[in-house]
This record gives structure tokens, C-alpha cells and sequence, in this order.
């Protein structure tokens, strides 16, 4: 890269805040929706990065555990303004949706009623299209051989049986170790890579902190009991061991808050169902689950700092490493059977809790189905969706 290129490269944090306030505000869709609008915005029209290095960071985020939408626009803010770009570029992301969501949940705690109930459980519904249209499109790109789908097919038995967020772990352990026996002969694309730098030294001391937060909060905050830590914990471990973005993050976060009562079942699944109405990514939801568990908005800013953070420090530590990570085919092999994995998991996830607890009776199986079929086949918005289903819910209480 020369002299002029790396100066058209160099920008300040307000200009990345304002560029990633507009994404926030206006980016709907979900995670991969949220990679076209970057594209769009930050590749063709301001011309941040070149398009293969942007496919490169895309596929570097989709390899690693945490938000992909999110550590793509940390990295593209790292990229244009160094370490306080990459902070505003999250910020700037994340709070127009985190603002709703904690309205959201503030308001929801205080609402009852008919309606209110109506509300939520097309919310619910709204959770189940949602799921549906994303293990039918990952299980497309993520499954397309016998290999993987077996694969897949092991992860959710072994989740169904183990339950919980360690038979999810040991789920995606399965994935990584079947990858490297069965996926080693996927093909190792070469590409571009986009101009960050990021010391060695600095990107190990990001990995070692990750894991020690890892290993070390679980015990240090059931030792000292306080709700905060533990909150903290929860979201950090369920930001750390989540791949493939935040419609996976969805049963993880379930096995954990509902069993021991720091949210009910129905405003969980609620909460998911309203975040596929709002621009900016879906890990924003731990805002509106971390003020009840909280009770609070410091609880949703614990949450939400919890959730992020292992995606970014993981992401830092692997830059500088990246390079030569990549070419690996037994990194590639494992990474492909973790795919495959994450596929079962939300499978599973798709018929209990959500299908179980959300589906009533032949009315809600037909505003599913038609909802799913618009998403699918006629390309309808989210929010489109999320509209219609709250009204035929409305609709139907009326009857």
C-alpha cells in the first residue's frame, strides 16, 4: 500500500461515530444485513477499505466467537482512527438499538393486561419466523455436505441430551474435533487484508485477559455473591462461547437466566421477538435481559459491556496473528465443523424453548408459516413482520 493510500485511510473518531451513528440508526436485517449496509456505506461510497480486504475482515469475524456485525464495524473503525475510532464505532452501532431495548424493558415491567399479553406473545412468535429463516439459511451456507450435516444433526442430540449451556459448549468442542477429521478438504481462500496494525504484544495481552476472565470470574463471583459480578459473568461467558452471531446467542442466554428466575420465560422470548424490529445488532437484547436481571439500568449496562467484550478482546488478539491463522487447513477444518455445529444447536433452540413455549394452536402455526414465507420468499422486512404479527395477534384477541 503506498504513501497516499495509507493517507486517504486516516481518520478521526468523530467522523467514525457519525458514519456508525447512521449504520445504528438505519442498519435492519440482522447480522448479515448489517455486513451489506457496511459494505455499502463504508466500501463503495466513503471507501474505508478495498472490497477484498473487507471480505477478509468479514471472514476473520465470522471465525471467531461474538457479535460478526459488530467486530467487523470495531475492526473498520480500528482501521480508520486507531483504538478510540474502534470504541466509537461500537458505541455509535449500539446505541440507538440499546436505548430501545432498555425503554422496552422498563416499560414491559410495568405493563399488563390483554393486550399487553397479546403484545408479547406475537413478540414470541415474531422470535420463532426469526430462528426459522436463520438455521434454514445457515444450515444452506453452513451444511452443504453429508459430513457437516451429520455433524449438525450430533451437536443438537448432544445439546438436547447434556441440556444447558455446558452440553452447548460440548457441542461446539464435538464440532471443532469432527471439522479437523472431516473438513479437511475445504479449500483455503486467498485474499487481501486490511490495513490495521496491532502489536503482538498488545494482541496476546487481549487473548490472556480474555481467558482469564473466562476461567477466573465463574468462581470469584460465586464466591462473593454479588448479583452484579455474577450478571457480568453470565453475559461474558455467553459473549465468549457464542458463534455465529446473536441468533445463537438466544439459547445460551435462555439455559442461563430463566432456570434460576432472573427473568420468566415469556418476556425472554418476547425481548428477542421486538429486537428483530430495531436496527443495530441483536447482542443489544442483553440491555432489555440485563434490567430485569439487574433490575436496572446498571444491570443492562453490565450486561451489555459483559456480552460485547469477550468478542472484542478476542478479535484484538487475533489480528496481529491473523495472516498466517488463516492459511492453516487444519484452523479452517475446525472452525467449518464448528459451523456445522452452531446449525444443530439453533435447530434445537428453534424447537424448545421457542417453539414449545411460543406456538399455542393452529392459529399461531398459520401466522408463522405465512410469516415465514414472506420472509423467505417474498423478502420482506423484519419490520414488516413484526408489524403484522402484533396486528394479527390483536386481531385475533378481538375475536
Amino acid at each position: 500500500m503506498n504513501a497516499s493510500r495509507k493517507a486517504e485511510l486516516i481518520g478521526t473518531p468523530g467522523e467514525v461515530f457519525g458514519a456508525f451513528l447512521k449504520l445504528g440508526i438505519t442498519s435492519f436485517g440482522g447480522p448479515i444485513a448489517h455486513l451489506g449496509y457496511f459494505r455499502d456505506e463504508l466500501v463503495i461510497r466513503r471507501r474505508w477499505v478495498n472490497e477484498p480486504a473487507y471480505a477478509e475482515l468479514v471472514a476473520l469475524c465470522q471465525f471467531l466467537p461474538g457479535p460478526a456485525s459488530s467486530q467487523v464495524g470495531f475492526s473498520l473503525g480500528l482501521a480508520r482512527a486507531g483504538p478510540l475510532g474502534a470504541l466509537a464505532a461500537w458505541v455509535a452501532f449500539t446505541l440507538p438499538s440499546t436505548v430501545l431495548m432498555l425503554v422496552l424493558a422498563l416499560v414491559s415491567a410495568q405493563v399488563d393486561g390483554p393486550v399487553a399479553g397479546a403484545v408479547f406473545h406475537a413478540l414470541k412468535l415474531v422470535a420463532v419466523v426469526i430462528v426459522a429463516q436463520a438455521v434454514w439459511g445457515m444450515a444452506r451456507s453452513l451444511t452443504p455436505d453429508l459430513r457437516r450435516v451429520l455433524i449438525a444433526v450430533a451437536a443438537g442430540l448432544i445439546t438436547g441430551v447434556m441440556g444447558g449451556a455446558l452440553g452447548q459448549v460440548a457441542a461446539i468442542l464435538l464440532g471443532a474435533g469432527a471439522g479437523v477429521v472431516a473438513c479437511r478438504h475445504l479449500p483455503i481462500a486467498p485474499g487481501d487484508w486490511a490495513p490495521i496494525t496491532v502489536r503482538r504484544r498488545v494482541g496476546a495481552m487481549c487473548l490472556i485477559f480474555f481467558a482469564l476472565l473466562l476461567v477466573m470470574l465463574p468462581p470469584i463471583a460465586g464466591a462473593l455473591g454479588w448479583r452484579e459480578l455474577r450478571l457480568f459473568d453470565l453475559f461474558y461467558r455467553a459473549g465468549a462461547l457464542v458463534f455465529g452471531g446473536g441468533h445463537v446467542v438466544l439459547p445460551l442466554l435462555h439455559a442461563t437466566l430463566v432456570p434460576i428466575g432472573w427473568i420468566d420465560d415469556g418476556r425472554f422470548l418476547a425481548g428477542y421477538g421486538a429486537a428483530q424490529a430495531l436496527p443495530g445488532p441483536l447482542f443489544t437484547i442483553s440491555a432489555y435481559l440485563g434490567a430485569f436481571a439487574g433490575k436496572g439500568v446498571g444491570g443492562a449496562v453490565v450486561a451489555l459491556v459483559g456480552i460485547f467484550l469477550p468478542g472484542f478482546l478476542i478479535l484484538v488478539g487475533v489480528l496481529p496473528f491473523w495472516t498466517a491463522l488463516r492459511r492453516n487447513a487444519l484452523v479452517r477444518a475446525a472452525i467449518a465443523g464448528v459451523n456445522a455445529a452452531v446449525v444443530g444447536i439453533l435447530a434445537l433452540a428453534l424447537y424448545d424453548p421457542l417453539w414449545t413455549s411460543s406456538v399455542r394452536s393452529w392459529r399461531d402455526t398459520l401466522l408463522v408459516v405465512v410469516a415465514l414465507i414472506a420472509l423467505l420468499r417474498w423478502r420482506l422486512p423484519p419490520l414488516a413482520i413484526v408489524t403484522g404479527m402484533v396486528g394479527g395477534a390483536l386481531g385475533l384477541l378481538a375475536l
